[in-house]
C-alpha cells in the first residue's frame, strides 16, 4: 500500500517560514504529523484581533492560532538559528501590525529584540540589542513607543519604537543586572520595576536613579514576574523562588502571600484577569494557582505535574484561559480554570529520537520521544499520523532512543535498558483497562564464561567448565536491530544479543569499546559504531575487527549500506564511503554540506539520501555520490526513511514529518487532523 494513501484526511498545517525561509520554493513539501504538544514558552493575543494568538517556543519557532488557541500552524522562525528561546511576544496596542519579540539563546549569552511591522511575516533584529540575552520586556501602556528590555547586563529602554536603545541601569552596578522581569507603571512610563536574580529594583525617573525595593522580601530571591494593577498602580505583585509577594505601596513594602505551599513557590509567571483585578493567576513549577480575592486566599486549579510558563486570559471572555506549559503544550479552559484540556492541534514541538514502521502494516507508525517525561515515551498511529495514542505506561518517563516492531511485540531502547510491549502484556489487561498495556524491562544478562575447576599438572589435564555470569542491562540503549530470530542492542554498556526473545542477553564490550551507539546489518556484514570508531563482523557477530577510519573522523552520526554493500558514514566531518568492508575510505567531496545528521539508502529508487544538522535540505544522489541534487524540506531533519514510496522523517524539534507531493496540496487541507493521547 502506498504510504499516506489517505493523505486527504490530513490538514495542511504549513505557514510562512519567516526570515529563515528559502527563497526558492521546494518542488515537494513536507508537513508535520505530530505527535502534537511539547514545550511552550509564551502566549500573546493580538489586541486588534484577540482570536489571533501567537505561541513562542525554545527553538525560535512561532506558531499562530486564528481561532483563540483551538488549532495552530507554524507561522515564522525568528532569526537565522534554531536556538532562540522566545519568552516574550508583545503586540503594539495602538499600531496594528507592529509586534516585538524578546529572545535569548540557550548555548550562549546571546539574544536580541526583533520587530515586525507587517503582522509578523518578516522580522528585523534591532541592532542596539543584537547579541544581548534579553530575558524580559514590557511596553508602556501610556506610550507604546516606549519599551523596556531586561538583559543579563542591565536594563535598556527605547522611546522611539526600538530604533535606538539606551542603557538606563548603572553600567557599573553589580546588582542591577541579570534582569528576569520588567514592569512599567501603566500611568507613568518613567516608573519601571526590574526583578533580578537576586532582588527587585525600581526607578521613578526613567533610570536616572534606582533603589532596591526588598522590604518584606526574603533576601536572595530570584524575581521571576512583576505585575502592576492597571486600575490601582500602587498594587504590585512579585513572584520569586521564595514565594509570591504583594505591595500596596508601589513596591516600597511587600508582604508574603500565604496559602501556597513552599514546594510550589517557584512561580514563573503572574497574570491578572483584565476584567477583574481581584483575580490573579500564578503559574508555578507545581501547577496553576488562582486567587479571586486579590491574594487573600489561593487554590490550585491544575494537577501538580503541570509546569506553567505563561498564562493568557481572553480579554473578551475571561472564562477562556490558555496555559503555556513545559512538555504538555497548550492547556485550555473555558470555565475560568475549573478544568483544562490539551489544545495542541497543529502544534508539535517534540524532540523525536526514534521512528519505526510496522513491517506488516505501513499505516502503523511508532515514535519515541526524549525530554518529555510523562508526556513522552512512545506514541503509535494506525492511520499514518492522523491520530496518535500515547503508550508509555511502564516506561516511567524514560527517554526512548530506538524502536523496532517484531511480530506482535514492540522493542524500545531507552535511557535505562530495553523494554518490550508484547501480546502477553496486552492480553493481561481486563476489558475495563483495555488500552493500558504496560511496557516491561527485559534486562537480564546471562553471559557464559569458562572457569578452571582443576589446574593442569604433569599427569593430568586441566579441568574447566562453563558457568553463567549474571548481570543487568541497565545502560542507555540507542539502537535496536533484528537479525532473524536474534535481537541486537547497542548501548553504553556494550553490544548485546538475545536469541530467546529478550529473556536473556549476552554480550558486553567489543574490542575494548563499551560505548556503542549504532548497529546495522547487510546481507554479508554487521557493523557497530561508536562516536569515533566502527567495528565490523563478517559472521553475524561471532568475530569482530576494527575498521581503519580516517583520523579526521571524530563524530559518527549514522551508518548505512548501499545496494552494492558499501558502507556509508554520516559524520560531523562529512560523508565517507568504503567499498571493501571498512579497509579503505573515501570522502564524498561533491556533497555540499558537512556536519551531517543522517544517511539512508532508498532501495526503491536506488538513491542515497543525506540530511545535515543545520540545513533543511534533503540531499539526494543516484550515481554513488558523484553528483547531488537537493530540495528544501522546510524542517531540520534528523533521520529519513522510505515508507511505501513516500519519505518519512523525524525532526530536531518539530516531531514527525512526511513528504507531500505538490499535486496533493489541494486535497490535504480538507479534513482536520486530530491527535489523541491516552495519558491526557
Amino acid at each position: 500500500m502506498r504510504f499516506l494513501s489517505s493523505l486527504t484526511a490530513i490538514l495542511l498545517l504549513s505557514g510562512t517560514f519567516g526570515v529563515a525561509q528559502s527563497t526558492s520554493a521546494p518542488s515537494q513539501t513536507w508537513i508535520s504529523v505530530g505527535p502534537d504538544g511539547g514545550d511552550v514558552r509564551t502566549l500573546s493575543a493580538d489586541p486588534a484581533n484577540p482570536s489571533r494568538v501567537l505561541l513562542g517556543t525554545s527553538a525560535g519557532q512561532i506558531y499562530q492560532s486564528e481561532d483563540s488557541g483551538k488549532t495552530w500552524h507554524r507561522f515564522v522562525r525568528i532569526g537565522k538559528g534554531n536556538d532562540y528561546v522566545v519568552d516574550h511576544i508583545i503586540f503594539d496596542p495602538k499600531q496594528p501590525g507592529v509586534i516585538y519579540v524578546a529572545a535569548w539563546t540557550l548555548e550562549s549569552e546571546g539574544g536580541a529584540v526583533f520587530k515586525s511591522i507587517d503582522n509578523g511575516h518578516t522580522w528585523q533584529a534591532l541592532s542596539s540589542l543584537e547579541g544581548k540575552s534579553v530575558r524580559s520586556m514590557a511596553i508602556a501602556a501610556s506610550d507604546p513607543n516606549t519599551l523596556v528590555a531586561g538583559t543579563l547586563d542591565g536594563v535598556y529602554r527605547t522611546r522611539n519604537g526600538g530604533q535606538t536603545w539606551e542603557h538606563i541601569s548603572p553600567e557599573t552596578s553589580g546588582e542591577i543586572k541579570n534582569i528576569e522581569s520588567i514592569a512599567i507603571d501603566p500611568s507613568n512610563a518613567d516608573v519601571i520595576y526590574a526583578g533580578t536574580w537576586h532582588l527587585p529594583w525600581k526607578t521613578g525617573d526613567g533610570g536616572k536613579t534606582w533603589h532596591n525595593i526588598k522590604s518584606g522580601i526574603i533576601d536572595d530571591s530570584d524575581v521571576f514576574s512583576i505585575i502592576i494593577d492597571p486600575k490601582r498602580p500602587d498594587v504590585v505583585y512579585a513572584s520569586a523562588c521564595s514565594g509570591i509577594y504583594k505591595s500596596e505601596s508601589a513596591g516600597e513594602l511587600f508582604h508574603k502571600i500565604q496559602g501556597i505551599p513552599f514546594s510550589a513557590r517557584r512561580t514563573r509567571v503572574l497574570k491578572q484577569d483584565p476584567g477583574n483585578s481581584n483575580v490573579v493567576y500564578a503559574g508555578t513549577t507545581e501547577g496553576l494557582w488562582k486567587t479571586a480575592d486579590a491574594g487573600k486566599t489561593w487554590s490550585r486549579i491544575t494537577t501538580t505535574d503541570v509546569i506553567v510558563n505563561d498564562v493568557l486570559v481572553d480579554v473578551r471572555s475571561p472564562e477562556h484561559v490558555l496555559l503555556a506549559t513545559d512538555r504538555g503544550g497548550v492547556l485550555a479552559s473555558n470555565n475560568a480554570g475549573a478544568s483544562f484540556e490539551p489544545s495542541n492541534l497543529g502544534f508539535a514541538h517534540r524532540q523525536v529520537a526514534a521512528l519505526a514502521i510496522d513491517p506488516e502494516d505501513q499505516n502503523t507508525l511508532y515514535t519515541g520521544l526524549v525530554n518529555d517525561k510523562r508526556y513522552g515515551g512512545v506514541f503509535v498511529s494506525h492511520d499514518q499520523g492522523m491520530h496518535w495514542k500515547q503508550m508509555n505506561a511502564g516506561l516511567e518517563g524514560r527517554d526512548v532512543f530506538a524502536l523496532r516492531k517484531v511480530g506482535t511485540s514492540v522493542l524500545a531502547g531507552t535511557s535505562n535498558g530495553v523494554f518490550i510491549l508484547d501480546r502477553d502484556a496486552a492480553c493481561c489487561a481486563s476489558t475495563k483497562t483495555a488500552g493500558l498495556e504496560r511496557w516491561r524491562p527485559i534486562d537480564r544478562i546471562s553471559n557464559e564464561t569458562t572457569v578452571t575447576v582443576r589446574k593442569a599438572t604433569k599427569t593430568r589435564k586441566a579441568l574447566t567448565r562453563k558457568v553463567v555470569k549474571p548481570g543487568l542491562l541497565r545502560a542507555r540503549v540507542t539502537d535496536v536491530e533484528v537479525d532473524g530470530k536474534k535481537w541486537i542492542a547497542a548501548s553504553t554498556q556494550g553490544l548485546f544479543t538475545s536469541s530467546n526473545m529478550g529473556r536473556t542477553w549476552q554480550g558486553g564490550s567489543l574490542l575494548g569499546h563499551p560505548d556503542l551507539s549504532l548497529v546495522r546489518l547487510s546481507p554479508k556484514l554487521m557493523v557497530a559504531a561508536g562516536r569515533n570508531f566502527l567495528l565490523s563482523s563478517p559472521d553475524r557477530g561471532e568475530t569482530w575487527r576494527e575498521a581503519k577510519l580516517p583520523k579526521v573522523i571524530a563524530s559518527i552520526r549514522d551508518v548505512a549500506f548501499s545496494g552494492d554493500g558499501s558502507i556509508w558514514l554520516a559524520c560531523r566531518e562529512g560523508l565517507y564511503r568504503s567499498k571493501d568492508d571498512g579497509e579503505n575510505w573515501e570522502r564524498l567531496l561533491k556533497l555540499p554540506v558537512v556536519d551531517l545528521a543522517s544517511v539512508f539508502y532508498d532501495s526503491e529508487t536506488n538513491h542515497m539520501l543525506v540530511t545535515a544538522m543545520k540545513s533543511t535540505e534533503v540531499f539526494s544522489s543516484e550515481d554513488e555520490g558523484q553528483s547531488w541534487q537537493h530540495r528544501d524540506s522546510g524542517w531540520l531533519l534528523r533521520s529519513i526513511t522510505n515508507n511505501g514510496g513516500r519519505l518519512l522523517a523525524f525532526t530536531a524539534f518539530d516531531g514527525v514529518v512526511i513528504e507531500k507531493l505538490a499535486t496533493e496540496s489541494a486535497e490535504a487541507g480538507t479534513v482536520q487532523r486530530q491527535t489523541v493521547s491516552s495519558a491526557r
